[in-house]
C-alpha cells in the first residue's frame, strides 16, 4: 500500500490570501476600487513593491537577527500564499497581472506546448513562442496606466526584453538597475517623479545564493543582510503618501544527497513518460497516450510518501492552481508530483544543472508556499 505524505499540501488561498490578491489589492488600493482591494490595503498615491526572489515567510522568521528592518515589519503581519507551482515564472506572472496561475497559464518552469512535443522554458524563452501569446491576459502595469497611474519596473538591464517579462510584467517603464544601491536609487527615483505611480522593484541575488549554497549557509544570510538595508534604504527615502510592500515570489528547501531521486537512473518512472517538464520539487509528467493512469500508479508507488501525486483533473479539481479553463489546462501534466519533506525529483542526465542545485523550491510546503507580506508606509 502506497503511503501518503505525512503533511497535508498548502494549498493557495486564491482569491483570499496569495500573491495575485496582493497586487491587484496595491493597484486597488491605488486607484479606490473598494472591490479588488481584497486585503483591505490603505489608500495611497504611490505604492512600492520590493519582491525579493526566494525570500521565504519561514526563512525570514528564522534568520531575525540578519534582517532586523524586515523582521520587525514582520512582527504585525501574516505570510501569503505563494501559488503552484512556487517558483518564479509563476509567481511573478502573478503578481503581474493579479491572477492564479489556472488564469494566467505561466504553470512552471518548463511546461509542454500543446500539441508540439516539446517544453517551454519560463526563464530561458524559446525565440519562435509570442510572450504576449501565451500569457494575454492583462498585466497589472497595463491596467494601472489605464487609470492614469504611471508604472515603473525597476530591474537588470538583461531582463528588460526578456521572454518572461514581456509575458509577465509588460507595459511597465523599465529601469535597468544591476546593483542594490542602484535598485534603491531608481526605485526611490520612479515614485518621486510621478504624483500617482506603481513602481515593483526586483532583486534575485538571494535565490541564487540559496540555490548554490542553501539557505543555511553563510552566503545566504550575509546577503539576506544586504536586502534588509535595500529595504530599509528604500523606506526611508519614500516620498509623502506612499505605500511599500515587501514580498516574495516563493521559499525555498535545502535539498541533500540522499534526498534525491533521480528519474535517470529509475527506468520505471521514464515508462510511457513522452516528456518531463517542470523541475525537480514540482513536476510536471506528460504521458505518452494512454499511458496516464499507470504512469500515475508508478509515480505514486515509487515515490510514495515522499511527493503528493496526482492526476491533472484532480489537481486541477483540489484548487492547485486556481480556476483553469482548457486551453490552459492544457499545457498541465497529466501527472503532477509535488515533492513533500526536503524530496527533489530530479534528471541527472537530462537536467544537470537543476540537478545539482542545493536549495530548491516549487512544491506545496510551508516552507516553499508562505511568504511576506510586509508593508511599511511614509509619513
Amino acid at each position: 500500500m502506497t503511503r501518503e505524505p505525512r503533511t497535508n499540501p498548502i494549498v493557495p488561498s486564491y482569491g483570499e490570501n496569495s500573491l495575485a490578491d496582493l497586487t491587484a489589492s496595491i493597484l486597488a488600493s491605488l486607484t479606490g476600487d473598494p472591490a479588488g482591494n481584497v486585503l483591505g490595503l490603505p489608500p495611497s498615491a504611490r505604492a512600492c513593491l520590493l519582491i525579493v526572489d526566494g525570500l521565504g515567510w519561514e526563512l525570514l522568521r528564522d534568520h531575525q537577527a540578519a534582517a532586523p528592518f524586515l523582521s520587525e515589519l514582520a512582527f504585525n503581519s501574516r505570510p501569503l500564499t505563494c501559488g503552484f507551482p512556487s517558483t518564479t515564472v509563476t509567481s511573478l506572472t502573478s503578481l503581474g497581472t493579479g491572477l492564479p496561475p489556472g488564469e494566467h497559464g505561466m504553470l512552471g518552469y518548463q511546461v509542454a506546448i500543446p500539441g508540439e512535443h516539446r517544453l517551454l522554458n519560463g526563464l530561458h524563452w524559446p525565440q519562435d513562442v509570442d510572450p504576449r501569446a501565451w500569457q494575454p491576459k492583462p498585466t497589472l502595469f497595463e491596467r494601472a496606466a489605464e487609470y492614469g497611474v504611471t508604472p515603473v519596473h525597476v530591474g537588470p538591464g538583461t531582463f528588460r526584453d526578456s521572454g518572461l517579462t514581456k509575458a509577465a510584467l509588460r507595459g511597465a517603464i523599465y529601469r535597468s538597475a544591476n546593483s542594490m544601491g542602484t535598485l534603491a536609487a531608481e526605485a526611490v527615483a520612479a515614485l518621486s517623479e510621478y504624483r500617482r505611480s506603481l513602481v515593483a522593484v526586483y532583486h534575485g541575488d538571494l535565490d541564487v545564493a540559496g540555490h548554490g549554497f542553501g539557505t543555511n549557509s553563510a552566503a545566504w544570510a550575509f546577503q539576506l543582510t544586504h536586502v534588509d538595508k535595500l529595504a530599509e534604504q528604500i523606506a526611508g527615502a519614500l516620498p509623502p503618501d506612499t505605500a511599500l510592500y515587501v514580498t516574495a515570489d516563493h521559499g525555498m528547501v535545502n535539498v541533500g544527497p540522499d534526498d534525491r531521486i533521480d528519474v535517470d537512473a529509475v527506468p520505471e518512472l521514464r515508462a510511457g513518460v513522452a516528456l518531463l517538464g517542470g523541475e525537480p520539487r514540482a513536476r510536471h509528467v506528460y504521458a505518452e497516450p494512454g499511458a496516464a493512469r499507470d504512469v500515475l500508479a508508478t509515480w505514486r508507488g515509487i515515490l510514495g510518501d515522499r511527493a503528493w501525486v496526482a492526476s491533472r483533473d484532480d489537481a486541477i479539481k483540489d484548487g492547485w492552481f486556481g480556476s483553469t479553463g482548457d486551453a490552459v489546462s492544457a499545457r498541465i501534466g497529466d501527472v503532477i508530483a509535488a515533492a513533500a519533506g526536503t524530496t527533489a525529483i530530479i534528471a541527472s542526465e537530462a537536467e544537470p544543472h537543476e540537478s545539482a542545485l542545493f536549495g530548491m523550491h516549487g512544491s506545496l510546503t510551508s516552507a516553499e508556499q508562505l511568504v511576506p507580506a510586509l508593508t511599511f508606509a511614509s509619513r
